[in-house]
């Protein structure tokens, strides 16, 4: 197996509690997240990494239910999560999505493949040209399972790709940027309840269609700023500052 997709997701978010379950147009988000990251010509396999959490079977009895392979791991340990469910299937290549992202262009994923040299370890956005929902990363297996092994810090195992991140000299790190130019102030991610009103409203404009790519959504939201301008308070890569100011070495064992 080549690529493999690995989506994270939980119910434990305190922003928004249950948030990838939540209705939207008629479907729950990490089920209208899936049916888009499904249309990927390119992927080989998609699997949903969860938790042993008993909030999360939720999750499990979802994802199995749709016909989808589905991870319970630790809850705390993001890193080995990702790693344990990776192992399962040895793939040369994980695709690290997120499930608060029900609004991913499916197209990004084909052709942040298509852009991946063979020499990387590590393909995304390092400057952060997407919008906020749009993020991809594709890491090269072997260099997830040298991050299990070695990383220590809290919030390097929160942060998957944290620890390759902080290690550009040992690492090859490729940059992926937006071909619309640089829309680092969209915010179309799933944290927050404005966020999920302007996630409701773009679909419920392309209802019935599923299939409606970043082009249009931005499209959209610039011809309806009302929406677009519902969660810009907010600010980008929270969760990470937050870790980051909290950092302590963890024993992983």
């Amino acid at each position: 197996m080549k690529f493999l997709v690995i989506i994270q997701a939980r119910c434990g978010s305190t922003r928004l509690p249950s948030k990838v379950l939540k209705d939207i147009e008629g479907k729950t988000a990490l089920e209208q997240m899936l049916d888009r990251v499904s249309r990927a010509k390119k992927v080989d396999e998609i699997i949903v990494a969860t938790t042993i959490n008993p909030e999360d079977v939720a999750i499990v009895n979802l994802v199995s239910g749709l016909g989808y392979r589905v991870f319970a791991g630790s809850g705390n340990d993001v890193l080995d999560r990702y790693y344990q469910a990776a192992k399962l299937l040895q793939p040369e290549y994980v695709i690290r999505l997120t499930a608060d992202c029900p609004l991913m262009d499916w197209h990004l994923i084909d052709e942040a493949i298509d852009e991946l040299n063979p020499e990387s370890d590590d393909l995304c956005s390092y400057t952060e040209t997407f919008p906020d929902g749009e993020d991809i990363e594709i890491i090269r297996f072997s260099a997830l399972e040298e991050m299990w092994k070695n990383a220590v810090l809290a919030s390097e195992r929160e942060h998957v790709t944290l620890y390759v991140k902080n290690r550009p000299e040992k690492y090859k790190l490729q940059n992926y940027e937006c071909k619309l130019g640089n829309l680092n102030s969209e915010r179309w991610t799933l944290d927050e309840p404005e966020d999920l009103e302007l996630i409701r409203a773009v679909y419920k404009h392309f209802a019935p269609r599923t299939d409606f790519s970043m082009e249009e959504i931005y499209r959209f939201l610039q011809e309806n700023p009302e929406i677009r301008n519902l969660n810009q308070k907010y600010i980008r890569n929270e969760g990470l500052i937050k870790s980051l100011a909290e950092d302590k070495i963890v024993n992983c064992e």
